[in-house]
């Protein structure tokens, strides 16, 4: 995993709510000034990520190996790659920001948050012990912390001091750990 930035990935059964969960953490977190990377894993190859009919899409399609798509206040990039590349390799590429979240990559060595719905039954993907947290619908007897689906605010500030505060993991990480101006 990066050394200097703080991974966390967020891990659950397909349809347990990774995604509207981590949509409000996001959105918690950049409320609070955070830099964020976000790193979706999907499982399937030929996922389309452009719009069919766009230029980067119609380079993609004829074979470009990497696609870059460059304006003035974004850029996208698209490669093309032989098989699943390992959490750690994309990390790597990853600047600027002070935390990077994961959906998905059940597998990688990141610290993990599960996700979990009652109705996909009682039992977690990861034994507690392998977790750092769990967010559900159901109290859950657990020795990690527990949060409510709804209480984005209350995962957010066990996130900010448990990766990006001074006293958190990344604490002593050569680039910035907190907030910036």
């Amino acid at each position: 995993m990066s050394e200097s930035i703080p991974v966390l990935s967020f891990v659950g059964r397909s349809k347990s709510g990774k995604t509207t969960l981590l949509e409000k953490v996001i959105r918690e977190l950049k409320g609070r000034g955070y830099r964020l990377a976000v790193i979706k894993h999907h499982y399937h190859a030929g996922v389309a990520v452009d719009v069919p009919g766009t230029d980067t899409y119609r380079f993609a399609q004829v074979g470009a190996d990497c696609v870059i798509m460059a304006a003035p206040d974004q850029i996208m990039q698209m490669r093309r790659v032989t098989g699943d590349i390992a959490l750690s390799d994309i990390v790597a590429d990853v600047r600027d920001v002070d935390l990077i979240i994961t959906e998905g990559y059940k597998r990688a060595g990141a610290p993990k948050i599960e996700v979990h719905r009652r109705e996909q039954g009682s039992e977690l993907v990861f034994r507690p012990e392998e977790l750092v947290a769990v967010a559900s619908d159901e109290y859950l007897d657990l020795s990690v912390p527990q949060f409510d689906l709804d209480d984005a605010a209350g995962l957010a500030d066990f996130i900010e001091h448990t990766f990006l505060s001074s006293g958190g993991v990344c604490s002593g990480a050569p680039s910035p750990c907190g907030p910036t101006d």
